[in-house]
């Protein structure tokens, strides 16, 4: 099933349709779009079929220029039977070639207002975010002081309760029990809730309840960039846990890293509170501050004044 439409993009950037509305449900398979001035110079070798063609006025007084035969001959071979649509910027003159072309192809003929490199810019931004690669994960999504905090674990481990009490700490929930996670770059996975459980939160005996209704608006956000994973799990008596935080768990999700780190859970842990902590310590470190590091560097320092007055 496509991601994305043509009939979508109309409706995003309010296009004017001209010619083809035949076509307005042909897939968008890729956000890189294509300005074909080689191939108005009749160099089609490479032409990028598959991908949306913006004509602006560059394009068209090139186009103008051509005798008849020619520009009938390449704006007719731009109408493929898999182009998604071509967009005229500008609110320029569309040649009537073009269009009855287009009607003949089912290739949607679009117009737009804006001028042709920031109309570029939005559609492609637009077409990334709709093209991205996805995923989803069970767990909980919290924006804790601006750090995206992905809270994983087993059913039953307590992330709910945990994202309530963070809740009514001033942080902000995004998703609860199912996270919908897209990759909009090599590095960047922003999260957000699938649209039937947005602001939701489910506790075991209470129910499901609605964050926004009883906290406010305040209190939920709609998607957030996911910069830390914290991984609940029922305390293991024979597991070592990292006491110094100096190791660096990595999860992997898509094709991004993100740092993971283990809490394990026991009656009396407010885990609420260390997730808090962890996420101003993980701010820290970004700005250059690691507690750790600055320890081990005493430590070693009093061993090795130690062993000089040994000697």
């Amino acid at each position: 099933m496509a991601k994305v439409r043509t009939k979508d993009v109309i409706e995003k950037f309010g296009l004017e349709l001209l010619s083809g509305e035949e076509g307005i449900n042909r897939p968008i398979v890729t956000s890189d779009i294509s300005r074909p001035g080689l191939e108005l110079a009749g160099y089609f070798d490479y032409f990028p079929a598959e991908r949306i063609q913006l004509l602006g006025k560059t394009e068209l007084s090139f186009a103008e220029k051509l005798n008849d035969e020619e520009r009938e001959a390449r704006l007719e071979m731009l109408c493929s039977d898999i182009t998604p649509a071509i967009i005229i910027t500008r609110e320029l003159e569309v040649p009537e070639e073009l269009l009855e072309a287009a009607e003949r192809e089912a290739v949607p003929i679009l117009r737009t207002k804006q001028k042709t490199t920031r109309f570029s810019s939005l559609l492609t931004n637009f077409l990334e975010s709709k093209l991205a690669p996805t995923t989803a994960i069970h767990g909980v999504l919290v924006d804790i002081y601006g750090v995206g905090v992905l809270i994983t674990g087993k059913s039953g481990v307590g992330k709910s309760e945990t994202a309530l009490e963070l809740v009514k700490r001033g942080h902000r929930l995004v998703a609860d029990d199912c996270v919908e996670i897209r990759q909009e770059d090599e590095d960047t996975l922003v999260g957000s809730a699938p649209e039937l459980i947005e602001h939701l939160l489910e506790i075991r005996g209470l129910g499901i309840i609605n964050v926004m209704t009883l906290f406010g608006a305040g209190a939920i956000r709609r998607f957030k960039k996911i910069s830390l994973v914290m991984d609940l799990e029922i305390w293991d008596a024979q597991k070592q846990y990292d006491r110094l935080g100096l190791e660096e768990e990595k999860m992997k999700i898509i094709d991004t890293e993100l740092i993971k780190m283990t809490i394990p859970v026991r009656p009396g842990r407010n885990l609420a509170v260390i997730i808090e902590v962890a996420a101003m310590n993980f701010r820290l470190k970004r700005m250059g501050v690691n507690a750790a590091e600055q320890f081990t560097n005493r430590l070693t320092d009093v061993i090795e004044d130690g062993d000089h007055e040994d000697r």
